[in-house]
């Protein structure tokens, strides 16, 4: 079994209610994740997720990825990540919120207009 410490920098809060909202647990997945210049791969708190091959919310197997641009198709977006995972030694566990208000100024990129609409549960608020 390999442990590892990381320390991320900031302490930014992309909840704008930190008392209201819902998270599960999920896999993120470190396909595509390309290192920092510390050679560590960080998928940033506030990135919109989905499942990669199908729901994650329906299936818990499924891991999740980036779901914010065309190119990934942001309708299957499913939820926000609360923190920031660490993906350097492969999949990691991590929090995926479903239902809550988030700070669309705290994101990593801007919410894209399909993956507003299919988070039905979650509101952006600047």
């Amino acid at each position: 079994m390999k442990f590892t410490q990381t320390d991320f920098t900031g302490t930014k809060e992309i909840l704008k209610f930190p008392d209201h909202y819902v998270a599960v647990a999920v896999t993120v997945s470190d396909a595509g994740i390309v290192a920092n210049a510390d050679g560590k791969k960080i998928v940033p708190k506030g990135t919109i997720v989905g499942g990669t091959t199908g729901s994650t919310l329906a299936d818990d197997t499924i891991p999740v990825a980036e779901k914010n641009t065309q190119s990934v198709d942001a309708t299957s977006a499913e939820g926000v990540l609360l923190n920031d995972v660490d993906v350097t030694y492969g999949p990691a566990s991590g929090a995926m919120v479903i239902h809550g208000y988030i700070d669309t100024n705290k994101l990593p990129a801007a919410p894209a207009a399909e993956a507003v609409t299919a988070l039905k549960m979650i509101q952006f608020i600047d």
